[in-house]
């Protein structure tokens, strides 16, 4: 039988051994996320072909020292096409995501400030998106509005409100009961000043964390789309749209589309790492 000490240095071990693997993880997600950050701000620097030059003669070469990551049915560089699609797809999640908290921000505090018929009748509002998965909801704004990059942006933001409209709201009513806050009205604050020094602020921090889980989830929302033939159209360097043009040359050359898959999903789970991170540490802040 182990006796107490033993256990004790084994949970020590364990314990020991769990943080090392997540800083280790963490460690790799932030160097994954600057270098799609250099490739997106700067693409010239990383890529080695232009990514809209063809060659038919180079078509569906395999990955080589040439072309690292093999060319597509055009002969175009599958590599520098990943590279130089990162600033378009990621930007579209960022763009989409910022808006969102933006707005949600404004939305969620006002409704939380605001007459309780206009409360109640926003939250149904938001209520009834929400019972919509983000991507369904992003969709439907699309066939609204029409194909394109523009209304791919719209429609992942729309769809990505409601979150930050009900976390927003809920984080103005709790802030508003603190005894801080209360504090600053018995000594004659004037209301709009306590919401925007008092309030605000840390609405905006809670919201902002969830944000940055929410650029992974804009990122695949807006690959998705693109793949389905609704955002950016050829040759535009962009991950869903070269997703969806290799879909069916997954036996004969499926580089074409493993590549472009590779990078959406080691974005979205660098940024989920990264963000949930980010949440853990504000959680033990608040506690």
């Amino acid at each position: 039988m182990t006796g107490p000490a033993t256990r004790v240095r084994r949970a020590t071990r364990t314990s020991a051994a769990g943080v090392i693997a997540r800083r280790v993880t963490l460690g790799a997600a932030a160097v994954m996320l600057a270098v799609i950050a250099l490739a997106a701000l700067a693409p010239g620097v990383l890529a080695t072909h232009d990514p809209l030059l063809t060659d038919v003669r180079a078509s569906l070469q395999p990955p080589s020292g040439a072309h690292w990551f093999g060319t597509d049915q055009s002969g175009r560089d599958v590599y520098s096409r990943v590279v130089f699609g990162t600033g378009r797809s990621v930007g579209i999640g960022l763009l989409a995501t910022g808006l969102a908290l933006l707005v949600g921000v404004i939305a969620g505090t006002l409704g939380a400030i605001a007459p309780r018929p206009v409360d109640a009748a926003a939250m149904r509002i938001t209520d009834v998106l929400l019972a919509f998965p983000e991507f369904l909801l992003a969709l439907l704004v699309v066939a609204v509005l029409g194909p394109g990059p523009v209304n791919v942006a719209v429609a992942v933001t729309l769809a990505a409100l409601p979150v930050y409209v009900r976390l927003a709201r809920a984080r103005t009513r709790a802030l508003s009961t603190t005894e801080y806050v209360e504090a600053a009205r018995i000594v004659g604050v004037r209301a709009p000043v306590v919401l925007a020094t008092h309030v605000l602020p840390g609405v905006v921090a809670s919201v902002s964390v969830l944000a940055v889980i929410g650029v992974g989830t804009s990122i695949l929302a807006a690959a998705g789309l693109s793949f389905l033939g609704l955002g950016p159209t050829e040759p535009t360097p962009e991950w869903g749209l070269m997703l969806s043009s290799g879909r069916n040359l997954l036996v004969q050359a499926p580089w074409v589309a493993v590549f472009p898959g590779l990078a959406i999903t080691l974005t979205v789970v660098s940024v989920s790492v990264v963000g949930r991170a980010l949440r853990a540490r504000s959680e033990e802040r608040g506690a």
